[in-house]
């Protein structure tokens, strides 16, 4: 059964597409539920889906060896995971793993390769832009984790996560923050504290709740308003 035209403009790179454009992937798209710390794509091994996340997130990481693992970009509703496909490539070079649990369509890879052998096509247009928006993001995430503190890219990061939620509130654990923000565990518990302190969030059994946007944004490092702002404008340039 085709996937419900209504769920899937829930994304931004198939919500871009026009009626027909977006008419002819319904019927090889599918609800595919991201469960936390799923691995949708492996570095090295080839692509069987594409996933178009609907809410949740999923982290692009490098894995260092040693039980070290640093993020490189985020991918939610506003993008797609597995962009490598387009890109030619048969296998990403680092994995994609499922940060914060949701809900995505799924399309077969090879389904996916089909749908973008026309270069010119609506939703090639759509995957320009996306992958553009997504290399701002990664040379973004490179200079923050460089220059500012774990203060400042943890309110981004929180910031960032609530954009792609349907709620203020999300499961996330201190263990895969740390991961995500190449810290040790017990900066994180300091930050989150202190943040929570300051009354931006509230943090019980492993969900987080924004309970003061504006402060928590204050918190934020610019990286924040400098990544939403180009997203907003390529994904909805015309």
């Amino acid at each position: 059964m085709a996937a419900d035209p209504g769920l899937a403009r829930r994304n931004t790179v198939l919500g871009g597409l026009d009626d027909r454009a977006l008419a002819a992937l319904l019927p090889d798209l599918s609800e595919a539920p991201l469960p936390a710390g799923r691995v949708l794509h492996e570095a090295g091994r080839a692509v069987a889906g594409v996933y178009f996340p609907l809410v949740g997130v999923v982290s692009v990481v490098a894995d260092l060896g040693g039980d070290q693992v640093v993020e490189t970009a985020t991918i939610g509703r506003e993008g797609v995971v597995g962009i490598s496909v387009y890109l030619g490539a048969d296998a990403p070079t680092e994995r994609s793993v499922v940060q914060v649990p949701g809900q995505a369509l799924a399309m077969d890879a090879r389904a996916f390769r089909e749908h973008i052998d026309d270069i010119n096509g609506p939703l090639t247009a759509m995957l320009r832009r996306s992958a553009q928006a997504l290399f701002t993001q990664i040379s973004r995430n490179a200079a923050c984790n460089r220059i500012h503190n774990v203060r400042q890219r943890a309110a981004r990061w929180l910031l960032m996560t609530a954009d792609r939620m349907d709620s203020p509130s999300f499961e996330l654990t201190q263990h895969f923050l740390a991961q995500m923000l190449a810290v040790r565990r017990t900066s994180v518990s300091e930050v989150a504290r202190s943040l929570a302190e300051d009354g931006c969030i509230t943090y019980a059994r492993g969900v987080i709740t924004i309970t003061d946007r504006p402060r928590l944004q204050s918190h934020a490092c610019n990286c924040y308003e400098a990544i939403r702002r180009v997203t907003d404008a390529v994904l909805t340039a015309r």
